[in-house]
C-alpha cells in the first residue's frame, strides 16, 4: 500500500511523543509510531486511527543500532515513502554531575542523541525523495546548564547542533530540518520526576508542583498538545521555508530575542 503521506514518529507512547503522534493524524494519511514500551504504543495506534490516520506500531529500542534501519525499512515496505520524521524519544537522568557514570552518560546519549541520528541518516534519501522535513526536540536545559542536571542539557545541546549540521546537508538536498526546545511540559515523566524529588525536599508531590512554574519563572506548565501543534507547523506545507531554526517554546522561562 502506498500512502499520500507518511510519518514517523518516536517516543510516541507517551507525553509530547504521543501528542504528536495524534496531532499529525490530522495532516499525514500515515503515522508510523516508535517506542519501547508497547502496551501504551497499542493506545497511541488506536487514537491515531480514531484521529483519522493509518498507524503502524514498532515496539523496538533505537539505543539498539539496528533499530534504525528496521524502522525506515518497515515504514517504506508498507507505505512506499516517508515525509515527516519526528524525532521525540529520550529520556535522559537527571542525575548531579559529580554522581553520573559514564554508564549513565553512555545510555542518556544512546537514545536521545544516536538513536534519532541513525534514524535520521537511516531515513534520508527517503526524505529527499518526497522532499521531506525532520525535526529533533531538544529541551530549554540545554540553554541554561545546572549541576543537577548536567547530560539533560548537554545532551539537549547537542541535538540542536546536530539538527543544524542535518539543516546544512538538508538545503543542497531539499529536506526541511529544525529542532524544538520545550520548556517544562508536565508529562508522565515529569510528574514521576516530582513523585521522587518533592520528598527529598520535605514538600508534597502537589506542593512540589504548584511551586516549580514560580520558582522557573513562568505562569503554568506547558501541556504536550501545545507542542504537538509545533510540530504539526513545522512539518506542514506553511512552514517550508523554515529551516536550520532552533525554536523554544517554554512560557517565557527563557527570555530571548
Amino acid at each position: 500500500m502506498t500512502a499520500k503521506s507518511v510519518a514517523i514518529v518516536t517516543g510516541a507512547s507517551q507525553g509530547i511523543g504521543q501528542a504528536a503522534a495524534i496531532r499529525l493524524a490530522r495532516d499525514f494519511s500515515a503515522v508510523s509510531l516508535v517506542a519501547r514500551n508497547k502496551d501504551n504504543l497499542d493506545e497511541t495506534v488506536r487514537r491515531v486511527q480514531s484521529a483519522g490516520a493509518e498507524a503502524m506500531a514498532h515496539a523496538i529500542d533505537l539505543r539498539e543500532p539496528q533499530a534504525a534501519e528496521i524502522v525506515v525499512s518497515k515504514a517504506l515496505e508498507r507505505f512506499g515513502r516517508i515525509d515527516a520524521l519526528l524525532n521525540i524519544a529520550g529520556a535522559v537522568p537527571q542525575i548531579d554531575l559529580f554522581e553520573m557514570t559514564d554508564a549513565q552518560w553512555n545510555d542518556g546519549m544512546a537514545l536521545k542523541f544516536h538513536g534519532a541520528r541513525r534514524l535520521t541518516i537511516c531515513a534520508w534519501e527517503a526524505l529527499k525523495a518526497s522532499k521531506g522535513s525532520v525535526v529533533f526536540i531538544s529541551g530549554s536545559a540545554a540553554l541554561d546548564p545546572k549541576p543537577g542536571f548536567a547530560a539533560v542539557a548537554a545532551i539537549n545541546a547537542a541535538i540542536i547542533a546536530l539538527a543544524k549540521a542535518f539543516a546544512e546537508q538538508g538545503i543542497k538536498d531539499e529536506v526541511q530540518v529544525n529542532s524544538v526546545v520545550p520548556g517544562p511540559v508536565m508529562t508522565g515523566r515529569r510528574q514521576t520526576f516530582f513523585e521522587k524529588w518533592a520528598p527529598a525536599h520535605h514538600l508534597t508531590v502537589q506542593e512540589a508542583i504548584r511551586k516549580f512554574p514560580e520558582e522557573a519563572g513562568i505562569s503554568r506548565f506547558g501541556k504536550p498538545e501545545e507542542i504537538a501543534d509545533l510540530l504539526g507547523y513545522l512539518v506542514s506545507p506553511a512552514a517550508k521555508w523554515l529551516t536550520g531554526a532552533s525554536l523554544r517554546m517554554d512560557g517565557g522561562e527563557i527570555k530571548g530575542i
